[in-house]
Parts: C-alpha cells; sequence; structure tokens
C-alpha cells in the first residue's frame, strides 16, 4: 500500500509560502515526504487533479485520493489526518 502525499502552489502565492512551512513543519514531526508541485508548470497537474484553488493538499492511497485540503491548512489538522495514512 503506498502513500502519497502531494501539496500544489504556484509562484506569488502567499498562502503557498505559509503552507510550505507547515509542511516543513509537519514532515520534520512525522518523518514523512510532502511532496511539492508547481500547479501551473507541471503540465496537467490541474486537470488531472482537478485543482481549483492553492494551496491544495492531497493524500492519496495506491494512486486514490483519499482527503484533500484547499487553501491553507493548519498544522494541527494535518498532521491528525496524515496520521491515519502514513502508518499503514
Amino acid at each position: 500500500m503506498s502513500v502519497e502525499i502531494l501539496c500544489f502552489h504556484q509562484d506569488g502565492c502567499s498562502g503557498c509560502d505559509e503552507q510550505k512551512a507547515i509542511n516543513q513543519e509537519i514532515e520534520e514531526k512525522l518523518g514523512i515526504s510532502i511532496k511539492d508541485i508547481d500547479a501551473v508548470r507541471t503540465e496537467g497537474a490541474i486537470q488531472k487533479y482537478t485543482l481549483k484553488v492553492t494551496p491544495t493538499i492531497l493524500i492519496l492511497v495506491d494512486d486514490t485520493e483519499k482527503e484533500r485540503f484547499e487553501g491553507i491548512t493548519p498544522g494541527n489538522t494535518l498532521e491528525e489526518t496524515l496520521k491515519k495514512y502514513v502508518w499503514l
């Protein structure tokens, strides 16, 4: 079972910068990796993942979307949600 955490961002997005700092803290705390993806520069990302806003965080299990967070996601919310998946 594979778990992948994707965070879509774009240049000039202040919320994305704030989310990146939150993500780094969570990565260190849980010992996981959150993949940063530029939503605008990554061909097909907006359509493939039906992105409406940045930042958007997706949690995929075996390439199936299990959770979606649109906008800035507080660290405690993200951490508690991720704990359901990273220990699989």
